[in-house]
């Protein structure tokens, strides 16, 4: 496969990746995330060129980008909303932001088939004061209810 645009392989994004740390110790998660830079999401064919190149298994390569929920398996839409559900957001009413999403048709951990919106939820954004916390984009909002949901989420889709 190759990267949207262009002649790089995953197999190259990977191996150029590897080589810039190469040595290092503990160097998957580094790595993982370099990864997910440059594509956007880790690729299952980048699985076995990692454990090749780590001398890892297969099995442990892709342990790792599963159990981490940080790590796409697919592109994430064009806009990524990020909900916090840590229990300061929660006491605050994260729920109900959850309820606006899923009423809206936005499913958590999903990318609408547009390819337009990805939900997440999160377990802490680092903005307890001001729960509920909210990402879009990688921008952070607080005391976010529903209503602004709304807004900030057609401001940032349309």
């Amino acid at each position: 496969m190759t990267t949207s645009g262009s002649d790089v392989t995953v197999e190259d994004v990977v191996r150029t990746v590897v080589a810039g740390h190469r040595g290092q110790r503990g160097s998957l998660l580094p790595i993982l995330h370099a990864i997910q830079a440059e594509l956007g999401h880790v690729p299952q064919e980048a699985i076995p060129v990692l454990a090749d190149e780590l001398n890892l298994s297969r099995a442990d390569v892709h342990g790792v980008v599963t159990f981490y929920h940080d790590f796409r398996r697919e592109p994430a839409g064009r806009t990524t909303v990020r909900i916090c559900r840590a229990e300061a957001c929660q006491a605050l009413g994260a729920d109900s932001l959850v309820g606006y999403a899923r009423e809206a048709g936005l499913s958590l951990g999903e990318t609408t088939a547009d390819g337009s919106v990805t939900v997440e939820q999160v377990f802490c954004l680092g903005n307890c004061a001001l729960g509920p916390a909210v990402e879009v984009n990688g921008r952070l909002y607080g005391r976010v209810g529903t209503a602004r949901l709304g807004s900030i989420l057609k401001e940032t889709v349309s």
